[in-house]
C-alpha cells in the first residue's frame, strides 16, 4: 500500500532534487564534476544578490504580518457570536482565489494608476504617483503585502484549530485566580498555542521561500525573488546556474527550518 506513495516521492519529488544538486555542482562547458564555477558566477551578480535580499525581506515581512493579522482573526472569529460561520467563510475565501488572479487584482491597487496612489494623492501624501513594484523596500511590502492577502487564511485556520483545542477550563481556572484577559492570553494561550503556531510559521515560511506567482505578475525582473531568478535562468538556457540557485533557495529553505526548530527547542529547555 505504502509503495505508490513511495514511487511518487522518490520519483517526482527527490530524484528531481538529486539531479538539480549535482547539475549545480557541474560544470556548465567542461562537465567537470563537481565545481564550483556555477555558485562563483552567481555570486559575482549583483542581481543574485538582489534576489536573495528580496526573497528574506519579503519572507520576513510577509509571515510577520501573516502571523499577528491570523492570530487577530483567529482570536476574534473563536468568539461566539451572530453570523460567525458567515464570517468565517468570508475571511478563507481568498484560499479560493487562484495566485495569478490575485496578483492581477493586486495591481488595480499598488500599479501606477492604482487605488494607493490615487488615496495618497487625495490625502496629500504624493505630489506624483509612485511606482510600487520596484526594487527595494517597497517592492519587498507590496509583494509581500499581495501574499498576505491571499495567504493569511491559511494562517487563520491553523490558528483557529489550535485555539478550539485548548480546554475551556484553563481558562475558567485562570479567571478564578482573578488572571485578566490579557494575562490569560500571554500566559495560557500563547503557550498552549505552539504548536499550531509553529505549524504556520513553518507552512509560511517555507511558500514565503517560494514565491514566484505573484512576485512575477506584480513586479516581474524588477524585484527578483529566489523563484522568479532560477525561472529566468532557466527560461534563457542558463541550466546550470539555475540549478545552483534552486540548491542556494533548498539551502535557506532549510537552514531556517531547522533554525526555527532550534530555537524552538532551546525556548522550551529554558522554560
Amino acid at each position: 500500500m505504502a509503495l505508490p506513495l513511495a514511487v511518487y516521492v522518490l520519483g517526482f519529488t527527490l530524484l528531481p532534487v538529486l539531479q538539480s544538486i549535482v547539475l549545480g555542482f557541474t560544470g556548465r562547458y567542461d562537465g567537470a564534476f563537481p565545481t564550483l564555477s556555477n555558485y562563483e558566477a552567481l555570486l559575482s551578480r549583483p542581481d543574485f544578490g538582489f534576489a536573495v535580499l528580496n526573497t528574506l525581506g519579503i519572507a520576513l515581512i510577509g509571515v510577520t504580518l501573516e502571523l499577528v493579522i491570523g492570530l487577530a482573526i483567529a482570536l476574534m472569529l473563536a468568539r461566539t457570536f451572530p453570523l460567525r460561520g458567515l464570517f468565517r467563510s468570508i475571511v478563507l475565501t481568498p484560499m479560493g482565489v487562484p495566485t495569478l488572479v490575485a496578483g492581477a487584482a493586486m495591481i488595480y491597487i499598488v500599479g501606477v494608476n492604482g487605488y494607493l496612489n490615487e488615496v495618497l494623492f487625495r490625502l496629500g501624501v504624493i505630489a506624483a504617483p509612485i511606482y510600487w513594484p520596484e526594487s527595494g523596500p517597497k517592492g519587498m511590502f507590496v509583494i509581500a503585502l499581495a501574499d498576505l492577502w491571499k495567504t493569511t487564511p491559511l494562517v487563520v485556520l491553523i490558528l483557529l484549530a489550535g485555539l478550539e483545542a485548548i480546554p475551556r477550563d484553563v481558562y475558567e481556572a485562570a479567571a478564578v485566580d482573578g488572571a485578566s484577559p490579557w494575562r490569560q492570553f500571554w500566559d495560557h494561550t500563547l503557550p498552549l498555542l505552539k504548536p499550531a503556531i509553529t505549524m504556520a510559521v513553518i507552512l509560511r515560511a517555507i511558500d514565503a521561500f517560494r514565491i514566484f506567482d505573484i512576485a512575477l505578475v506584480l513586479a516581474g525582473r524588477s524585484v527578483p525573488v529566489m523563484s522568479t531568478y532560477v525561472y529566468f535562468e532557466y527560461f534563457f538556457g542558463n541550466l546550470h546556474t539555475a540549478a545552483a540557485a534552486a540548491t542556494i533557495l533548498l539551502v535557506m529553505i532549510a537552514i531556517f527550518v531547522a533554525g526555527y526548530f532550534w530555537l524552538v527547542e532551546r525556548r522550551q529547555e529554558a522554560t
